[in-house]
């Protein structure tokens, strides 16, 4: 499902750059192909603002090969941000407005991170995403959550509030698909890796607390992937599944730099299984001075890209057989918005 380069956004072109299959409007617009709306709502901190829309949309792009997505990306005023992240939002997103009047068929909402915004039990100032999840349940096919918008769900959607804890659990862990019936997960492998990187948790007893269904797991960071009761309109993810290979070592940088900068009293540890031993002795011998990115980031694999985009396209693709032809309709006609996939 190419993407269609239906805007001057200058991820695009970053894309295109790498060697990623981006499909021009022109040509877009003489195939005869159902085309799609992705909306992507993204309240990342500034710093990570065009990282994240790299790292998604080339997940949505990699899908598949056949439906045309338009993305449309936005944001929501209550996240403040600095005149190069404004400029860049002014010129290249959409407002939240024209896209409610114009329909998506899909979303996905990014997390952020914890520490630069109010606790996530705030509701005065959570409320605007709390909003706009509720609209996505009301006219979206399907909401795809990452991380921390999963948490804001769970507390004041469900009543479950995460735990903070303050070792960060970060790093690749092998997850274990908990029920393989799932369309979701149907196709793919019971068992393969994800990223985590968050000090909040929501644990498996919670989810199932709040009727929601756990469909992949680790036993030392928890539940990965979790669906609404519907089992299809509201997607929750824990892990980053979006996240590219250099994504952990950069946090970790900053996180050495904070040390060095006397913003943590500890050396960081560094996040579980991502590293080697060859990576493990490099940071070692390099304490104290300059951070070796270079020579770590020839150290590292990819082990979890896969099984992400594995379930982007499943996603993707499930969206596609029960979205309705009209981007302003949740549904085809026919289907049962609270069993949309037959599942229950």
């Amino acid at each position: 499902m190419p993407l269609v380069r239906n805007s001057e956004l200058p991820t695009f072109q970053r894309l295109v750059k790498e060697g990623r299959q981006v499909l021009d409007p022109e040509r877009a617009a003489h195939q005869d192909i159902r085309e799609m709306h992705i909306g992507l709502l993204n309240i990342m901190p500034d710093a990570a603002l065009e990282a994240t829309e790299r790292q998604f949309l080339r997940l949505i792009g990699e899908s598949d090969r056949i439906v045309q997505i338009h993305v449309h990306p936005f944001t929501l005023p209550m996240i403040a941000r600095g005149p190069e992240a404004q400029a860049h939002i002014d010129r290249y997103y959409e407002s939240f407005e024209d896209i409610k009047e114009q329909g998506l068929d899909a979303l996905i909402v990014t997390g952020t991170n914890p520490v630069t915004y109010p606790d996530i039990g705030d509701r005065d100032f959570w409320q605007p995403l709390v909003d706009t999840l509720q609209w996505a349940h009301e006219n979206v096919t399907s909401t795809l959550c990452s991380c921390l918008t999963s948490h804001v769900a769970m507390i004041h959607n469900f009543g479950q509030k995460p735990t903070w804890h303050d070792d960060k659990r970060w790093g690749v862990y092998t997850h274990h698909v908990m029920d393989c019936s799932h369309p979701l997960v149907r196709g793919m492998n019971t068992k393969f890796d994800v990223i985590h990187s968050r000090h909040r948790d929501v644990t498996k007893n919670q989810f199932k607390e709040a009727g929601l269904h756990v469909l992949v797991e680790n036993a030392d960071v928890g539940v990965h992937l979790a669906t609404s009761p519907d089992g299809f309109r509201t997607i929750f993810l824990q892990g980053h599944p979006e996240y590219d290979m250099f994504s952990l070592l950069k946090e970790y940088k900053r996180e050495v730099a904070n040390f060095t900068e006397g913003k943590r009293s500890d050396y960081p540890p560094p996040p579980a299984n991502y590293f080697n031993e060859e990576a493990l002795a490099i940071i070692e011998a390099s304490k104290g001075k300059e951070f070796p990115e270079e020579a770590l980031a020839k150290t590292l694999d990819n082990t979890w890209t896969d099984s992400a985009r594995s379930l982007l396209a499943t996603w993707v693709g499930l969206v596609y057989q029960v979205t309705n032809m009209d981007r302003k309709k949740q549904f085809m006609d026919g289907i049962d918005p609270n069993n949309p996939l037959g599942l229950i």
